[in-house]
């Protein structure tokens, strides 16, 4: 028996959203916000830190990724409202945590926005039009979400079922080819490059499934939350991992190690024994590139939405459109500041500072979820325990660049906040 909890907000009188998503609705925006990119891009960084070893990461990542989505459903059911872990934080721990996590979400997602724009438009444009291709699509999705969040799932629905056709046209082709690397995933392989290797390949695989988050930040819009989310979530995750287990299987079946960590399209090059299927891997990975791109969209405008209820953003960005009833501000600024990121900066290496925030964000998770009273439990606490231990020992394997940018950033969050708290004590 859950508690209900008295959102949409702490603000009296504030607007609130519209509950319109079902499960099916829920879980193919988590699965558009999974698989996503990550999958065309993810397993090379990965095979340069792990080699082989990049199946025993993608298990560790993928058990990581149970246990905070676990984390999340639980919390959600609790917390039915729009900001999902800041909130989460908030009501758990104390406002700054709830800050930490929301502003590690929305800083590093912000940025992967730009990343996932980025890589629609290097498969999609011609030479030289990259920049202004990715910021016309980025504007386009905004405009999506803009005008409702029905409009966001209907498609959401449309490109998870088109990628997961491109997915295994790819893997079919592969294993046409045959998949004669496989033999050389002894016990030796795997371990090549010991335990770090193996930690920094599920810190970067962490990446790709770090989309179930999405559906949690929309918690004010989804029916009957407390049983649909959980549901969802689990859905979203659960197809993710079989997805992302057989092509990983695949790409170092037919490329081995070695091949796989030098390709800069390893699904491109392993179906390459059936010709034509370079252009419906192409399409494939732009439209996960826009998949990913929207449900990035809708989770940070409602986590923005959140923070902007509490003061940790500024007020304005909570207002929601009378007619759409969406955070049509926070989107726009979104949009603003997406736009100009993709057309001045390259964005597409960041998947380790994109991991370095969304796992703190899922460490507050798990912190919350241990520390959530018997009758909201759904899970056992050592579940939480794993999941918030496993979440600082990835942080602490990414890449040193990705660990220093991140704590830059945090750093400037926590002091706009100081600055922010001291006026109003004033």
């Amino acid at each position: 028996m859950f508690t209900a909890y008295p959102y949409p907000s702490l603000v009296s009188n504030a607007p609130v959203l519209q509950r319109r998503l079902g499960t099916a609705d829920a879980a193919f925006i988590g699965l558009g916000s999974m698989i996503g990119a990550g999958v065309f891009a993810a397993f090379t960084p990965a095979a340069q830190s792990a080699g082989a070893g990049l199946l025993v990461g993608l298990v560790v990542a993928a058990l990581v990724a149970a246990c905070n989505a676990l984390a999340s459903a639980q919390l959600a059911a609790a917390y039915p409202t729009s900001g999902g872990t800041y909130v989460y934080g908030r009501e758990q721990l104390g406002p700054w945590w709830g800050f930490l996590a929301g502003w590690s979400f929305v800083i590093g997602k912000t940025a992967s926005c730009a990343a996932m724009a980025l890589t629609f438009a290097s498969y999609a444009a011609p030479g030289g039009w990259e920049r202004p291709v990715a910021a016309v699509a980025v504007v386009a999705l905004a405009a999506v979400n803009y005008r409702g969040v029905t409009r966001t799932a209907r498609l959401a629905r449309v490109i998870v079922v088109l990628v997961l056709i491109a997915l295994a046209i790819a893997v079919a082709a592969t294993a046409s080819g045959g998949l004669h690397r496989l033999g050389e995933l002894d016990a030796s392989g795997l371990v090549a490059h010991g335990p770090y290797g193996i930690l920094q390949a599920a810190g970067l695989l962490f990446f790709a499934f770090a989309g179930y988050a999405r559906v949690a930040t929309m918690g004010e819009e989804v029916r009957d939350p407390a049983r649909t989310i959980p549901r969802a979530i689990v859905i979203a995750l659960s197809i993710t991992i079989v997805v992302y287990g057989v092509v990983a299987v695949s790409l170092l079946g037919a490329l081995g190690a070695d091949g796989l960590a030098a390709s800069s399209a390893p699904l491109r090059d392993a179906a390459a024994a059936w010709s034509w299927t370079a252009p419906v891997v192409t399409i494939g990975a732009a439209l996960a590139s826009l998949g990913a791109l929207l449900a990035l969209i809708a989770g940070i405008g409602r986590t923005t939405l959140a923070m902007a209820r509490e003061g940790d953003l500024p007020r304005w960005l909570s207002a929601v459109h009378p007619r759409f009833h969406v955070p049509h501000r926070a989107e726009v600024v979104l949009a603003l500041v997406v736009v100009a990121l993709v057309l001045t900066v390259d964005l597409r290496g960041a998947i380790g500072f994109s991991s370095f925030g969304v796992l703190l964000y899922y460490f507050v998770a798990n912190l919350s979820a241990f520390t959530q009273k018997q009758a909201s439990r759904m899970f056992p606490r050592a579940i939480f325990v794993i999941g918030g231990g496993a979440c600082l020992l990835l942080v602490a394997t990414l890449p040193p660049l990705a660990i220093l940018g991140g704590i830059a950033v945090l750093a400037g969050g926590v002091a706009y906040r100081l600055v922010v708290r001291a006026r109003l004590v004033r």
